[in-house]
């Protein structure tokens, strides 16, 4: 008698695991192509022209596949109702400083106007008309990590725009903001232009690690059937 024949039970969780490894390996190498795609389409919004910024007609289809778009819009910012959202980037700890925009078709939306370091009093924005370029980024809810939003005390981990809007009475607003490019000479807060566009990308890794995993699983279970 084989040893496949006396011990049925382990050929079918050898089997059983093989399969489960083997599946988690395709999974990995299909988010790969998707990693890749999005990487590849996020460049080429990013090294493109700007486009207008979407409008309220526009707004029930700006979603995840519209992030990272360069947009310009003309208007004027609303001088004293900045919202401090907390930060960190390569200047320390500090603040993103967002403001409301009302653009000259008249819809109003959030333009996080760039980063001030803590203790920094950020300079108001242009009292007159001013063209905003930048990225379309999508609002944060709720708050960040571990921290949630506590718009009554004004605190702000995340960019949540409905909040935001709520909270300074701005009524319906672009369910979007737009991260400015940078404008100020360096040294004058806020600097936009700050962004951080990164995706991590470890899926071939991944998937070599259940190949290899699935590999190793079917010759110990050959093993194992041989001495039995």
């Amino acid at each position: 008698m084989t040893g496949a024949r006396a011990r049925p039970g382990l050929v079918v969780a050898i089997v059983a695991a093989v399969g489960l490894l083997v599946g988690l390996g395709v999974w990995q190498v299909e988010r790969l192509a998707w990693k890749r795609a999005l990487i590849a389409q996020t460049r080429a919004r990013l090294a493109a022209a700007p486009v207008p910024a979407p409008g309220p007609a526009d707004w029930r289809g700006v979603g995840p596949g519209d992030a990272y778009r360069r947009l310009r819009v003309t208007g004027r910012y609303q001088v004293g109702a900045d919202t401090l959202t907390q930060a960190v980037t390569g200047y320390g700890p500090g603040f993103w400083v967002l403001t409301p925009f009302r653009s000259d078709t008249g819809f109003v939306l959030l333009v996080n106007r760039g980063f001030v370091p803590s203790g920094t009093k950020p300079t108001s924005p242009p009292a007159g008309p001013v063209t905003v370029t930048g990225l379309l980024r999508l609002t944060e809810p709720k708050g960040g990590f571990l921290r949630s939003n506590v718009p009554a005390s004004d605190r702000w981990y995340s960019r949540d725009v409905a909040a935001i809007a709520a909270r300074r009475g701005l009524g319906t607003v672009a369910p979007y903001f737009i991260d400015s490019d940078r404008t100020a000479p360096p040294g004058r807060w806020p600097e936009g232009g700050l962004t951080v566009v990164r995706f991590p990308n470890n899926h071939l890794s991944y998937a070599l690690t259940w190949f290899g995993l699935a590999a190793l699983v079917a010759f110990m279970g050959w093993r194992a059937l041989r001495r039995g």
